[in-house]
């Protein structure tokens, strides 16, 4: 029987975890379509994003088995040294490292310091933390430390992971055009409930749902008040249920001031985290996935949303395009707030026959994107040698 290779993942947050969005997606689905070809050690905290308190169901700063090709480390912050992240480096025979994002300390930036002389391979995934509309928040700060990773010669002998051909033209932007990188789509999550929801659709209704942190870059504020201009004139009944993390405190209270504007028969409520295996059914409630974001690198909740059926309302910034000609959405300009409101009125007027038919190919798109199998083959090169 051939030896299955062993990948180290550092990252920050992980499952049970729920509330940093789409890494952790990434990754878990990364581990369920290759669980029998290759052996997986993931390094990360004891606490989901933006908490203190350690998961219940977790033992802290000991190898605990996740399933029965993973097992997880999850280390508490009093463990988090230089120390004891090389000491748990040094404790398995590695192949791979495959390390999450760019600025974290931990989990980003030290690993490839303490693994930078261990002959293995070493993988960053950028996440779109280098394209452009990332460094909207804390620009100085970001390209102050890329000018330094590349003085020093950080990421030498390192490959970049890019999701896209966008993504891989912005990382060398970045870090130099010889900066190696390897393209490989992000995965969907492995599901055998693969089935056509059945919904009322009414015209003159509207069920909107949006599945992410709440922050300026998902755009929930420029969709509440793409809400608020267009139900001024018009009388009809939309509801717009949020799940995800509070990340921003202050920009979510921008949200709340505008949200009081709103008539009697608009309720945009905030519903709080979803748990990750809730979320495919949960979308199945719902007519359309609302999320005009700055910049999606993927976009999980996208993919989620199509492969429930329901179709979306998103924003031209990610690699979703295209949409309204292929019947399973709308990809918005948000060059001016006249396009979304244009795009509500359109999807509020339709109806049951019409919606069905784009219930329909929004899951029969998912589903063809989702047995593509040139996709799998592309993330198993981030494996090979």
């Amino acid at each position: 029987m051939k030896k299955k290779k062993k990948i180290l993942i550092s990252i920050d947050w992980f499952l049970p975890g729920t509330k940093s969005g789409g890494p952790v997606r990434s990754y878990a689905n990364i581990i369920a379509h290759f669980k029998n070809e290759f052996d997986f050690y993931i390094i990360t905290r004891d606490t989901d994003y933006c908490e203190s308190v350690p998961y219940v169901t977790i033992k802290s700063d000991v190898w605990s088995r996740y399933n029965e090709s993973t097992q997880i480390y999850y280390i508490s912050k009093g463990n988090l040294s230089i120390k004891k992240l090389k000491e748990i480096y040094t404790s398995k025979p590695f192949d791979i490292a495959l390390i999450n994002g760019i600025y974290s300390l931990y989990f980003s930036i030290l690993p490839i310091f303490l693994l930078k002389s261990y002959p293995i391979k070493k993988i960053v995934s950028a996440r779109g933390m280098l394209n452009s509309q990332a460094f909207s928040v804390k620009r100085k700060k970001k390209k102050i430390f890329l000018v330094l990773a590349k003085v020093i010669g950080l990421y030498k002998k390192v490959y970049f992971h890019a999701t896209n051909k966008v993504e891989a033209t912005n990382i060398k932007n970045e870090l130099g055009a010889n900066t190696k990188v390897i393209i490989a789509p992000n995965l969907h999550r492995v599901s055998s409930d693969r089935k056509l929801k059945h919904s009322v659709k009414n015209r003159g209704v509207l069920n909107l749902i949006s599945i992410a942190r709440i922050s300026k870059e998902k755009g929930i504020l420029t969709a509440i008040q793409a809400i608020l201009a267009f139900t001024k004139t018009k009388k009809v009944k939309i509801n717009f249920h949020l799940y995800g993390t509070l990340y921003d405190i202050h920009y979510w209270e921008q949200c709340k001031s505008i949200i009081k504007l709103l008539p009697q028969h608009v309720k945009v409520v905030y519903k709080g985290n979803l748990a990750s295996e809730k979320v495919p059914c949960t979308l199945k409630n719902y007519d359309f996935l609302l999320m005009p974001s700055e910049g999606e690198n993927f976009g999980h909740s996208i993919l989620e949303a199509l492969s429930a059926g329901t179709p979306v309302i998103i924003s031209d910034n990610t690699p979703w395009r295209n949409l309204q000609e292929k019947k399973i959405g709308w990809d918005v300009s948000l060059k001016s707030p006249e396009n979304l409101q244009y795009v509500l009125d359109l999807a509020i007027k339709m109806g049951q026959n019409e919606y069905n038919s784009w219930s329909k190919n929004a899951f029969n798109f998912a589903i063809k994107f989702c047995e593509n199998k040139e996709l799998l083959k592309a993330n198993r090169k981030l494996f090979n040698k």
